[in-house]
């Protein structure tokens, strides 16, 4: 049951990415709006992945790879879609619904089915892993920001007397977008970390191992550290602070997702 809701939650995320994609070439808004009403659809299924993964008698466990990329990318469509009539991103359906089916998608190739084990630390590890995939959505949700605004950028420079395309976000949209998204989820990425440190201190009896998953982790939040003092302390431009936050995000899930894949 669970490995087919999957699959149509990845199929709504996909046939949304799809259709907003043809309302970009063709500048049409009527279709954007269908393709959101797809966004939506699919985020109430994913919704109800978790009822289902939960409901049974073997609870996977919730540090389960898949399953963590699955949340973050439902997180990531929930926020998107809370931020979309606001700032009038529309056209952020053929980014974002692309990168959620690509989580889900995932998580439909390797099911996790094992029953839940105790992993130490009472409600740390569920803490740690909604803190941190929470986290890591919303600064994903500011890398496509960051993204989209390289693409208008480079646009406008290139063909400044062309018209954006109906449905495109404009520059200041994308930027606040950005902003919003990064002073966000730093703090719920830096709660991710520091919960995650007290899980290993309450098994291991210290908080830092030396295992390639924290460095790589440490080593991500410092970088975001720097990000949000250079965004928010200097008043980094609005397209470095959209390189930033692309590159940021690139690097934080190889290092977060990457490395795990790896060893």
């Amino acid at each position: 049951m669970t490995a087919l809701l999957l699959q149509l939650t990845a199929l709504l995320y996909l046939a949304a990415g799809l259709l907003a994609g043809a309302a970009l070439v063709v500048s049409h808004d009527r279709l954007s709006r269908v393709a959101v009403w797809g966004l939506g659809l699919g985020a109430l299924l994913h919704a109800l992945t978790f009822s289902a993964l939960h409901s049974g008698a073997a609870t996977p466990p919730l540090t389960s790879g898949p399953l963590a990329v699955s949340f973050m990318s439902w997180v990531g469509t929930l926020t998107f879609l809370a931020l979309l009539w606001r700032f009038r991103l529309l056209g952020l359906v053929a980014l974002v619904a692309p990168l959620s089916f690509l989580g889900v998608f995932y998580a439909a190739l390797s099911p996790p089915g094992a029953v839940q084990t105790d992993l130490g630390g009472g409600s740390l590890p569920h803490a740690h892993v909604l803190l941190a995939s929470a986290g890591l959505a919303l600064l994903g949700i500011a890398g496509v920001a960051g993204a989209a605004f390289l693409a208008e950028h480079g646009r406008l420079k290139r063909k400044r007397h062309l018209a954006r395309p109906a449905p495109w976000p404009s520059l200041e949209a994308l930027d606040r977008v950005n902003a919003l998204s990064l002073a966000v989820g730093f703090p719920l990425l830096t709660l991710g970390v520091v919960t995650g440190a007290l899980w290993v201190r309450a098994i291991h009896g210290t908080p830092w191992t030396g295992t390639a998953h924290e460095i790589w982790c440490l080593v991500a939040w410092a970088i975001y550290a720097v990000l949000v003092a250079l965004r928010f302390g200097v008043g980094q431009g609005a397209r470095r602070s959209a390189l930033s936050a692309l590159g940021g995000f690139v690097f934080a899930s190889f290092a977060v997702i990457g490395v795990e894949l790896l060893q």
